[in-house]
């Protein structure tokens, strides 16, 4: 299965997928955890590049993450998947719709269509999406602040509002979760959810 993590960061993401992880390599399941950007040396610059980087405009951080993911896909999530591995994903797809199509107003559609080329139509079978109040949010979250995060005004919340729609969107793939439920909870109700889907 390929399995991903969405949430405005702080919301528990890494958490549930280190928890998944442990339960379906328990079950004698093979897992490749990645994230994006990231998870390859190339998806690791595009990283830096956009978290740490200069401002750009919205189609370029758009066009940035969809490189990054691309080399992911290829490299490491499609390969994973032919040898019968399950794939654990921090953020895919749905990141960029959520901030740049929504939240930057660049559109879904736009954006859904340059990332399905840049991934060759792959979608996960499963999004789990975890929402917290931004500001709740923003307490759990350690460290400085990325570029992104530090966008001053109601951007997060723009974002916040933005992952609601795409649950909405595609009610079949991405299940909403109340993120401030106690991490082992939450984590057997997706436990649960992927072994049904299995």
């Amino acid at each position: 299965m390929f399995v991903t993590f969405e949430g405005i960061d702080g919301s528990g993401k890494s958490t549930q997928i280190d928890l998944l992880r442990g339960a379906l390599e328990a079950d004698g399941r093979t897992v490749v955890a990645t994230r994006e950007p990231g998870g390859t040396e190339f998806g690791e610059h595009v990283r830096e590049l956009v978290l740490a980087g200069p401002e750009m405009t919205p189609w370029a951080e758009a066009a940035l993450f969809a490189a990054a993911r691309s080399e992911l896909v290829t490299r490491v999530i499609q390969p994973a998947l032919e040898a019968g591995h399950d794939v654990l994903c921090d953020r895919y797809i749905d990141s960029s719709l959520a901030y740049q199509g929504i939240a930057r107003g660049l559109g879904v559609d736009r954006v859904l269509e340059l990332n399905l080329e840049a991934t060759r139509g792959l979608l996960p079978d499963r999004t789990f999406l975890l929402l917290v109040d931004p500001a709740a949010a923003g307490a759990r979250a350690t460290g400085r602040l990325d570029r992104i995060e530090s966008t001053k005004g109601d951007f997060m919340a723009r974002v916040d509002a933005a992952y609601r729609e795409l649950a909405a969107l595609f009610p079949r793939r991405v299940e909403a979760f109340d993120g401030t439920l106690p991490a082992t909870e939450l984590a057997e109700m997706i436990l649960g959810r992927v072994r049904a889907a299995a």
